[in-house]
């Protein structure tokens, strides 16, 4: 392979809803591009893309696969992203590494949601887009359908580039109005001719014309004024016009395609290396490479897929992490297509490609040569979909967490932590399909077995009115004697100066702060703990002993082993002895009394509430709103986005799990949603009652 310089790399993402066609593109891409001589199919398990055994088997894209093809003298590098937002987080890691995207709308069935999902991260990332309506040899290919939608969701962003003649299973050829050419293909294998255009697609052809042109001279102060002059634009003067709206998001040029056949991939591929953006990157200067894949790979072993960021990379470059300082050495550096990897002497900036075997060099980590500052890392969305995990053999529990750690390590959207508060291994990711392929990737790759189960709640416990107590703790067994006696008094926490005036059995009594500490606690909420022991009853030097035993039961609190917080303790009498009271007798004492006053505290159950947003087609949304109904969701209000409607909820997350699962039931797989934690609320009493009794039910069984 030849080494291209930055102005003839393109990198661009395919995008879409499952079943639109990416692979398809992908491998037609491809085969215009000289890298196969025959094109494979999505059904023959023999694409370049879907190269996995997982892929194969489910015929659905779960990796954004890394490919090249070679053409008019460039280089385009083309990731295939998966088109189920469970995976999406290959289509975010591209973000990082192309500058603009190839959005599949397929013509049956126009704008789906998985389209908009995939536009709005898009938009988010600032990468321009742009369309192709796939699939218009389908018999129920529909060309008005689509046009409709893609004005109702793009507005006026969206211009028609091309318009097919004969959609459905009669479809041979498209009109394209940048060129003024009726393209007409002759076999499935790409072979076009260039034909005038027929005279009855003329008058459309000229409308669309004078859009484009005018949609163009939006480009450039320059070309406005050369058409509000002359009412006319060239060829040249189009596609310069369209590459700055492109490159701006201000335009989303519209191309018709039959990837299967291979109908408009070569006009598309053209398109992208005449109008699409080069990478904004130095070819001069340091070297630097930013890290936004890895996998592990048969025969292989870690690859590590790359962008050069700046400067040339050449075989055997010395680099060193800007974050830690560790280096590495890449001794080999590969262009990548799938499976196949081709050796390379170089690779300029803007060019992507892949390494093998780096010691340290993981996902979304910079490479550099000294004194070159970290590129930002990557951002993904918050997990939708949270199970908890644990080796069916307990002797293999060990190794189920590092290959647990392992694909987290390859997968930033995967997440894997031990709760000490639920004493579970919590594993997340982007839904309940994601968490099974990471399933059986540790099944199949690592050979291990694991149990996936409704995880614990993390719930709180507070208390909702004024209580005291008092313990004494003595033991006296022979040897030296453990005394401490405490008494104290809780009371909610609420904003502003703690109270000092209470009635304690009967009396008004005024506390007078000897000292105070303010914690704010690492699970959410504040303990503000207060010494207004008179007298010397307890000496100071106790205190801290005291606020251990407390916190140490507001780890396990009292009514269902959750953490406890928003609490205020006064402890303002208690007893010592001179010779038995030691540190671990107030440890236990201000424990137990903590507990008995927590009790009497009108103590309350607290519950996550996390914000939920579903979008979905508009025939959906009484089934949604009735399940969220019975997860006793409060929906908030509603509004349309674009032809679908958004139902904005708040949630208990215990009502939450394998959510996904049925919200694509209910829907046909038509909606998606995101959550997000918003707050802490009492639990129902009926709730509460039912958490308590387990909660019993458990501390039996152990006992």
């Amino acid at each position: 392979m030849k080494s291209y310089a930055t102005k003839e790399i393109r990198n661009v993402v395919l995008l879409g809803s499952s079943k639109s066609g990416k692979t398809t593109l992908a491998e037609a891409m491809l085969y215009e591009g000289k890298v196969i001589d025959r094109r494979g199919t999505v059904e023959d398990k023999n694409t370049v893309s879907d190269n996995t055994e997982f892929e194969q088997t489910n015929q659905k894209s779960v990796n954004a696969t890394p490919l090249y093809a070679e053409f008019l003298n460039h280089k385009l590098n083309i990731i295939d992203a998966p088109g189920s937002d469970d995976f999406s987080g290959g289509a975010l890691s591209a973000f990082k590494v192309v500058e603009s995207a190839v959005l599949l709308v397929n013509a049956q069935q126009g704008v789906e949601v998985g389209t908009q999902i995939f536009a709005r991260y898009a938009d988010n990332y600032k990468i321009p887009l742009i369309v192709a309506v796939n699939q218009l040899d389908h018999e129920k290919a529909n060309w008005d359908l689509v046009h409709r939608s893609l004005n109702e969701h793009f507005g006026k962003k969206a211009i028609l580039c091309q318009f097919p003649v004969n959609p459905g299973a009669g479809f041979n050829g498209f009109v394209d109005v940048i060129t003024m050419k009726y393209y007409r293909f002759k076999d499935n294998n790409g072979t076009r001719e260039e034909l005038d255009i027929p005279a009855e697609y003329a008058d459309e052809a000229e409308s669309l014309r004078a859009e484009l042109m005018e949609k163009a001279a939006e480009g450039s102060d320059e070309l406005m004024e050369k058409f509000f002059d002359t009412m006319e634009l060239s060829t040249e003067e189009i596609c310069q016009g369209l590459a700055m709206g492109l490159a701006k998001d201000e335009v989303i040029p519209v191309f018709c395609l039959s990837a299967k056949n291979d109908m408009g991939v070569k006009r598309l591929m053209e398109f992208i290396v005449n109008v699409a953006p080069a990478p904004a990157c130095k070819s001069d200067g340091p070297v630097s490479l930013f890290i936004y894949k890895t996998s592990v790979e048969q025969h292989l072993g870690d690859v590590s897929y790359f962008k050069v960021m700046s400067g040339t990379l050449n075989e055997g470059a010395d680099l060193v992490n800007p974050e830690n300082g560790n280096g590495e050495r890449l001794s080999a550096i590969y262009a990548v297509a799938g499976a196949k990897k081709e050796k390379v002497s170089s690779i300029s900036a803007g060019d992507i490609g892949c390494v093998m075997k780096l010691k340290n060099g993981k996902t979304d980590v910079t490479l550099a040569q000294p004194g070159v500052k970290a590129i930002p890392h990557m951002v993904f969305p918050d997990a939708k979909y949270r199970c908890a995990v644990k080796a069916v053999d307990k002797n293999d529990e060990a190794k189920v967490g590092d290959a647990l750690n392992k694909i987290a390590a390859q997968d930033p959207t995967i997440n894997v932590e031990y709760s000490k508060e639920l004493r579970q291994t919590i594993l997340s990711g982007m839904g309940e399909q994601h968490i099974n392929y990471v399933k059986w990737r540790v099944n199949n790759e690592f050979k291990l077995n694991i149990e996936l189960y409704a995880p614990k709640v993390p719930y709180r416990e507070t208390i909702t009115k004024i209580a005291t107590a008092q313990y004494r703790h003595k033991k006296q067994s022979g040897g030296a004697g453990q005394f401490g006696e405490v008494h104290l008094l809780v009371c909610p926490y609420t904003e502003g100066d703690a109270p000092k005036n209470f009635k304690i059995d009967g009396k008004d009594t005024v506390f007078n702060f000897k000292s105070q500490e303010i914690i704010d606690l690492e699970w959410g909420g504040r303990l503000e703990f207060y010494n207004c022991v008179v007298g010397g009853s307890i000496d100071l030097s106790f205190m801290p002993a005291i606020l251990k035993g407390i916190k140490s039961k507001m780890e396990e609190g009292p009514l269902t082993g959750s953490y406890a917080r928003d609490i205020r303790v006064y402890v303002y009498d208690g007893k010592m002895h001179p010779v038995d009271s030691k540190e671990i007798a107030f440890i236990i004492a201000g424990r137990n009394a903590f507990k008995e006053a927590f009790r009497n505290a009108g103590p309350k159950i607290l519950e996550p509430i996390y914000n939920v947003d579903i979008l979905t087609p508009n025939d959906y949304v009484g089934p949604c709103m009735s399940d969220l109904n019975t997860r006793r969701g409060m929906i908030m209000n509603q509004d349309m986005d674009k032809g679908f409607t958004v139902l904005h909820a708040r949630v208990p997350l215990a009502e939450l799990y394998r959510y996904s699962t049925t919200l694509s039931s209910l829907t046909g797989g038509s909606a998606t949603f995101s959550m997000k934690f918003a707050e802490y609320q009492q639990v129902p009493a009926e709730v509460q009652t039912k958490l308590l009794e387990a909660y019993a039910a458990e501390e039996k069984d152990d006992e």
